[in-house]
């Protein structure tokens, strides 16, 4: 059931624009499909089993502590190419052609700590929808340790966030499994609840799934290895800090730094820009583009055109995106794109610059 109203875009003309650069999508997306649907299908098979194989070779050989620790860093390593590759195509519909195919896949992303139901609405119904608008983008809205949003709400604490805040960076997924899915079902104050009521089948979902995963990543190695509690604890940090770091590089390179807008709606609710440039005013891409990019991390690095099209599979991404760039070019459109170290650098300039409760760079008369 629909709660809360919702920000409303602007009509402003370019949504004939977006038309016909989506029309342009839809016919190399079908010239490609047959090609590229091999790579999808292999992704599919041989992430998961790349993960399930750095797990047994962790039960049995992981009494050499060395062999434990480097299995759960790969586990770690692999998390976050399957996020990208699989389950991050599949709350998209775009991994296979069935939908339910899709949905049954999703449940992986249970198995490995994150709770799907409540990402999915989180990614699919606010992020995708309102990046960057505080108050609904739920993806950017992490914690109240860190300042983000310049209108944001301000705390003392934050004088000091572009210091600790990198510190505080590999400890991201292990607050997403264990605390953030839980105050996302529990407080409703969090923004999924201006959109859905959770259903009473996912509460137990929530905890079947976080107790079979820190039983299969915790308990089973303590009981079967016969290691200590600290040195299973060990291996799952380790894996979880892996994890959260290449994660961060990669989620926040897109939306958070200071050459993306953050803006808000009117008293009515209603946006300065269309759905297209706002889109385009608060994404931008990462230049870096190769071989490993492209198989192994999803194509992240092609932000814009997974903004624009959610709903096409990322291997097709370079091609819609040179077709993005060809339209943004001729009709003088905010197409964007920076090298990683640039996006990261102003990842922490915006930390350095929301500390404060007003831009301190800002003239005033």
């Amino acid at each position: 059931m629909e709660i809360s109203k919702k920000p409303v875009f602007a009509k402003d003309g370019t949504e004939e624009v977006f038309r016909v650069i989506k029309k342009r999508v839809n016919e190399i997306v079908r010239e490609l499909e047959p090609q590229r649907r091999l790579e999808i299908t292999l992704k599919a098979i041989l992430f998961p089993l790349m993960y399930v194989a750095a797990y047994v070779v962790a039960l049995a050989y992981g009494q050499n502590l060395t062999v434990l620790y480097s299995c759960y860093c790969v586990m770690g390593v692999m998390l976050v190419i399957i996020f990208l590759n699989l389950i991050h195509e599949a709350v998209h519909n775009t991994l296979f052609r069935r939908k339910w195919l899709n949905a049954l896949y999703i449940y992986f992303f249970d198995l490995m700590g994150a709770n799907s139901y409540i990402w999915k609405v989180r990614h699919t119904r606010l992020h995708h929808n309102y990046p960057n608008i505080m108050g609904w983008d739920s993806d950017i809205e992490q914690s109240p340790l860190v300042r983000v949003f310049p209108h944001g709400k301000f705390s003392g604490i934050h004088k000091y966030q572009h210091i600790y805040m990198p510190m505080l960076y590999p400890l991201f997924l292990l607050n997403w499994l264990l605390v953030r899915d839980f105050k996302d079902y529990f407080n409703r104050k969090k923004t999924v609840w201006k959109i859905i009521r959770i259903p009473a089948i996912e509460y137990v979902k929530l905890f079947l799934f976080k107790a079979l995963f820190l039983f299969y990543i915790i308990v089973l190695p303590k009981l079967v290895l016969h290691i200590t509690w600290l040195q299973a604890i060990t291996a799952f940090c380790i894996m979880i800090f892996t994890a959260s770091i290449i994660a961060l590089i990669v989620l926040i390179s897109p939306h958070a730094n200071t050459e993306n807008e953050f803006p808000l709606p009117d008293d009515r609710l209603h946006m300065e820009r269309s759905w297209f440039l706002h889109q385009l005013y608060n994404t931008n891409d990462v230049r870096e583009d190769n071989w490993f990019t492209r198989f192994f991390m999803g194509c992240f690095n092609y932000h814009v055109a997974h903004h624009l099209f959610p709903h096409v599979h990322h291997v097709f991404y370079p091609e819609v995106t040179r077709i993005i760039k060809e339209e943004a070019e001729k009709r003088n459109l905010p197409y964007r794109s920076y090298p990683l170290l640039i996006t990261l650098k102003n990842h922490y300039l915006l930390l350095k610059q929301n500390r404060m409760p007003e831009n301190i760079f800002e003239e005033t008369m």
